[in-house]
């Protein structure tokens, strides 16, 4: 099992803990409510619940975990806020970053980099040089978020 990491904001206690096969309904629970806000303007609401049906159900989740995928949530007060995704050794020497999101009303409070902080700890941890993602190009928000964590645009690519 992994370590948990806790952090105070205010009086909540903030922790960030490996996600197992009974805790993906909070990971998909997240995606939920979070897809909506972050895709609403980028894609249709069909076109979010195929993905979301596609990509987030309990039995795709399970799969991903049995492939080596590991999964965070951070919680508040024992409540999932955000969870993150991520595959070590993706490619040889690389973390590939597949999930970060965060509830919509818990943004801008620091999550992200302390999610961003996991997957580095994670990918050091086994000896890995980079750590990678994807993003839609359109979702500028996202892509300013990266950035201003200091990731640096590799290549563009349709997928």
């Amino acid at each position: 099992m992994g370590r948990f990491f806790y952090f105070r904001r205010k009086k909540e206690m903030l922790e960030i803990v490996p996600a197992e096969k009974d805790d993906l309904i909070l990971v998909q629970e997240v995606a939920h409510q979070t897809w909506p806000h972050t895709f609403g303007k980028i894609l249709s609401p069909e076109q979010i619940e195929y993905m979301l049906d596609w990509m987030y159900s309990v039995v795709t989740l399970g799969k991903q975990l049995s492939e080596g995928h590991q999964f965070f949530l951070v919680k508040e007060d024992g409540k999932a806020i955000g969870y993150l995704g991520i595959q070590v050794n993706y490619e040889p020497g690389k973390t590939k970053i597949h999930k970060v999101y965060i509830l919509p009303n818990q943004q801008g409070k620091g999550l992200g980099k302390l999610l961003f902080a996991k997957a580095k700890e994670v990918a050091k941890a086994n000896n890995q040089s980079f750590l990678q993602l994807n993003v839609n190009r359109e979702n500028q928000p996202a892509i300013d978020f990266y950035i201003h964590y200091g990731f640096k645009e590799l290549r563009r690519e349709v997928i």
